[in-house]
């Protein structure tokens, strides 16, 4: 440690925001993270990213980060100054944390022993975060590169699936090169899967979360619209099935002796909503079911997904597995998270809670996995 962190404790950067559609829910999570680190057992750093890539210290304060009166929270409003920039070498043989301001003799703010990212989407939960904090030696919390990038392109996700001989529903994706160059072919690509599927169909960008930019289209006369609202989060796209069934979900954490499931939980039909978009579940705060009424049967088997799922990818620390049971009895995995949200009605940590794992006991469990782990080939 250096002169600036006389302590012993471990300590943690917090860092979130990020360029992605989901930095405010980015924001929210930190918020509680912040509030359940235990302070009596590490120091922590948050760190917030502005939605222009700038790094910048952020108060520690969990209360301004939530979603009030359905305002969503933001890093710029967070930030300690306009002007300042934080900066992690990237050097292996240093974690010293450097902050800068124009003018101003850049101040040590002391080494990090690990972070714990709690961005979604691009630029933080798709590989890039965990590629720079790989070349800067620091330990983080969740998977590594690899896994954090099959699990945020929905594509490659399905293929490893399929590979590994897990079920997902069919699918079809429009690369960018496609819609831009021929933009006829690639619809009447969609059509034809349309046409073998059924509508409606589900039009989602094919890197994104938190159900950003996903439409469901009833017919032709939609698809354009939904596919540029699709390009508007991401340029590929993908194009999936109606699977009717009941939505189920399950978390796995890692512990030291491997991976294991939590309880499963059930997304019941929102009312108000075609489907489990944003505002279902981050403004209206649609209630799921925990633990899932399922049967014995039933939830060893989506257990025995969930983590064959998380081994397939080669995840670590964590993962939320979403599924569909069909009416014929079996299931469909539809996507992992390895950087599932941790807001206060998330189901990945109300999963967990269920199971015996409090928040803050869930925490401190993920910091701990990664101080055990070691950056680099592993």
């Amino acid at each position: 440690m250096s002169s600036e962190t006389p302590s012993q404790k471990p300590r943690v950067a917090v860092v979130f925001g990020g360029r992605s559609s989901e930095h405010a829910i980015s924001v929210v999570t930190a918020g509680a993270v912040l509030a359940a680190i235990d302070r009596e057992k590490y120091d922590v750093l948050p760190i917030g990213i502005t939605t222009d890539g700038r790094w910048v210290l952020t108060a520690d304060a969990p209360e301004r980060m939530a979603i009030t009166d359905r305002k969503l929270p933001d890093v710029a409003e967070l930030s300690e100054s306009a002007e300042g920039a934080v900066v992690l070498p990237v050097d292996p043989t240093s974690r010293e944390v450097v902050y800068s301001e124009p003018g101003a003799v850049p101040k040590a703010l002391g080494e990090v022993d690990v972070v714990f990212p709690v961005l979604h989407g691009p630029y933080g939960e798709d590989g890039t975060l965990q590629g720079l904090l790989e070349l800067s030696g620091v330990p983080y919390v969740g998977s590594g590169v690899l896994a954090s990038a099959v699990g945020q392109d929905k594509d490659y996700m399905k293929r490893v699936f399929t590979s590994f001989g897990l079920p997902v529903g069919p699918y079809e994706v429009v690369r960018p090169r496609e819609w831009e160059q021929d933009p006829a072919a690639a619809r009447k690509k969609i059509v034809d899967f349309a046409g073998e599927h059924g509508w409606p169909l589900f039009v989602k960008p094919a890197r994104a979360g938190s159900s950003m930019g996903i439409t469901k289209v009833d017919d032709v006369s939609g698809l354009d619209a939904a596919v540029e609202e699709a390009r508007r989060h991401d340029p590929k796209i993908i194009v999936e099935s109606l699977l009717t069934g009941r939505e189920i979900e399950c978390g796995v954490l890692e512990f030291a002796d491997g991976p294991r499931a939590s309880v499963p939980a059930e997304i019941p039909p929102v009312s108000d909503h075609s489907f489990y978009d944003f505002e279902a579940k981050y403004i209206d705060s649609a209630a799921g079911l925990v633990p899932a009424p399922l049967t014995g049967e039933q939830t060893a088997r989506v257990q025995e997904l969930a983590v064959a799922a998380f081994e397939a990818a080669s995840c670590e620390g964590l993962v939320r597995a979403d599924f569909f049971l069909q009416d014929n009895g079996e299931f469909v995995i539809n996507e992992i998270n390895t950087l599932p949200g941790f807001t206060p009605i998330s189901m990945y940590p109300r999963m967990w809670q269920e199971t015996g794992v409090s928040y803050p006991e869930l925490v401190d469990r993920l910091i701990q996995a990664a101080l055990r782990r070691s950056t680099g080939l592993r």
